[in-house]
């Protein structure tokens, strides 16, 4: 089952690299973008019983390697 995993800073959380690339793209003629927040993405295939057994591990996962949870959000997709 492929597994896609979302993780961005949490709103409130300064985000250097989001604000370098916005001035970025404010200095190439894209004045028109703002408030670029940058996050990663894990893609990943699983094999579970179900859904809800991957959602569980993958939850498991994120929660012990793959996301900062003090200061990133995840969403799992499946």
């Amino acid at each position: 089952m492929k597994a896609v995993i979302n993780i961005a800073l949490k709103n409130g959380v300064l985000d250097p690299a989001g604000k370098a690339t916005e001035h970025a793209l404010s200095s190439l003629g894209f004045a028109n973008v703002s408030n670029v927040r940058i996050g990663k993405q894990v893609v990943l295939d699983i094999d579970a019983t179900d859904k809800e057994e991957a959602k569980k591990q993958l939850k498991t996962m994120c929660e012990e390697l793959l996301a900062n949870t003090v200061i990133e959000d995840f969403e799992i997709v499946l």
